[in-house]
């Protein structure tokens, strides 16, 4: 597909780099010069200098030519006109990257009048991942497939859990549970978890269950399963925005801590339900003063990522409640991932992330035929949805006598909307959704044979 970029921040290299990789032909557009060369060169796509709301500009990118024009400046109104002119001179999808409030109640009219494909609001994408974890504390992270009825949970191994020293095909047999362990992260190394694989203390492990499995796995291993009754927010941005308003649907009550007055006005006018504080919250005293030590969630939503950890990893220490960080630049993911800061919230990645998967879902028209995906593992392993549409070489047979590539895993089978954690004598036949693990990109479920 013919792709255009239109802005080279976090979020325009993070696509670039993954719908490159992906095959794509990728142009991107910045005025700034340094911004355009730096992403050409390091991702090997091509780049245009220049407004890229303007026709001309466009023209040189190829427009006439394009699948799709995403716009993800800095700007809202920007990155609307920048879709507006791309539907008028190349007729193309388009995606607007849109993160105001303001603009957010309007985004479904925004694409029905405009034509867009797709309305994307980083902040709105973060609050929602930070509300689903907060409904289950014990999980780092959740991803769900098939409308919901299938849920990824990612989760770490306290020290002592009683899956330590316990081999993977264990868990059906000794606490009769229906989960399929996908994945295990130990330390750098990240595994797709076969049957003889051991867990470790504080390994981090994702498994694919239906909701009601999860619970009940949970629950065998005494993890904390209810929501939290209270959450502590650190910043009064627009993820503190969307974010207050989700867990007040919920039932959980907010707390917000600001140091702008200015700002904690405006919040509490705009979220009547929370309480607002206008302090510092890099002075500990502010923090256990308004009961950081007894908050079932602390949240860091500054706009220093320095800040963000510290604040984390000083709630850590005074409290057992859960934690969220807010982290913007993903360069030193490695050093983060060791701090052990329980949740950790890219909202960069989540936007290009969404972004991918309704590319994937483009290229369905032209061959592929992956419905959903999800990074597991950054740039390691991925799971990919699938709806089996017409009959192939794996279809009825057990899945034990299939050639499977190593390194894939079929997680999980969804049929006549019962969810099946696939053993060696099941089959995938037509009609199915099914889930695959892999340590490579598939665009076709057939990929997972051996040629």
């Amino acid at each position: 597909m013919n792709i255009i970029i239109v802005g080279c921040g976090k979020v325009g290299q993070a696509l670039a780099e993954q719908l490159n990789e992906e095959g794509n032909d990728i142009t991107v557009i910045d005025l700034l010069p340094s911004k355009v060369n730096e992403t050409a060169a390091r991702y090997d796509v091509l780049g245009v200098i220049g407004n890229g709301a303007t026709h001309l500009t466009q023209q040189e990118a190829g427009i006439k030519d394009a699948d799709l024009l995403i716009a993800v400046t800095g700007s809202d109104e920007l990155n609307l006109l920048c879709c507006l002119i791309a539907k008028k001179a190349g007729n193309c999808h388009t995606i607007a990257r849109v993160r105001s409030p303001q603009y957010s109640s309007e985004a479904p009219y925004l694409k029905e009048e405009l034509g867009l494909a797709m309305v994307v609001n980083p902040e709105q994408a973060a609050a929602a991942e930070i509300a689903r974890v907060m409904r289950f504390p014990s999980a780092m992270k959740i991803d769900t497939f098939a409308k919901g009825r299938v849920e990824l949970i990612k989760f770490k191994l306290p020290e002592d859990s009683p899956l330590a020293g316990l081999a993977v095909k264990e868990i059906s047999t000794k606490l009769h549970c229906d989960v399929l362990v996908c994945t295990v992260e130990r330390g750098s190394n990240a595994y797709i978890a076969k049957g003889e694989f051991r867990f470790l203390e504080k390994d981090i492990i994702s498994i694919i269950a239906s909701p009601k499995n999860a619970n009940s796995f949970f629950k065998q291993i005494n993890y904390k399963m209810n929501s939290v009754r209270d959450v502590m927010i650190v910043g009064g941005g627009d993820i503190t925005h969307y974010l207050a308003q989700l867990l007040n649907r919920s039932g959980i009550s907010v707390k917000i801590i600001e140091k702008d007055p200015a700002r904690c006005d405006e919040l509490s006018e705009e979220l009547e339900f929370a309480t607002i504080i206008n302090g510092d919250a890099v002075d500990q005293e502010v923090l256990l003063e308004e009961g950081v030590s007894n908050a079932g969630g602390f949240v860091a939503l500054t706009n220093l990522d320095e800040e963000n950890i510290l604040l984390s990893l000083f709630a850590k220490s005074v409290s057992n409640g859960k934690l969220v960080t807010k982290v913007n630049r993903i360069d030193f993911d490695d050093v983060i991932r060791h701090l052990e800061l329980d949740t950790v919230i890219y909202p960069k990645n989540i936007t290009s992330d969404n972004i991918v998967r309704y590319v994937r879902a483009m290229k369905n028209t032209i061959g592929s035929n992956v419905e959903t995906l999800y990074n597991i593992i950054k740039g390691k392993i991925d799971a990919s949805e699938f709806i089996v549409k017409e009959k192939s070489a794996l279809v009825g047979k057990p899945l034990m006598e299939l050639k499977i590539k190593p390194d894939v895993l079929v997680a999980s089978i969804m049929r006549d909307k019962k969810v099946i954690v696939p053993r060696g004598s099941d089959t995938i036949e037509v009609g199915d959704n099914v889930i695959i693990v892999s340590s490579f990109a598939l665009h076709d479920i057939t990929d997972i044979l051996e040629k």
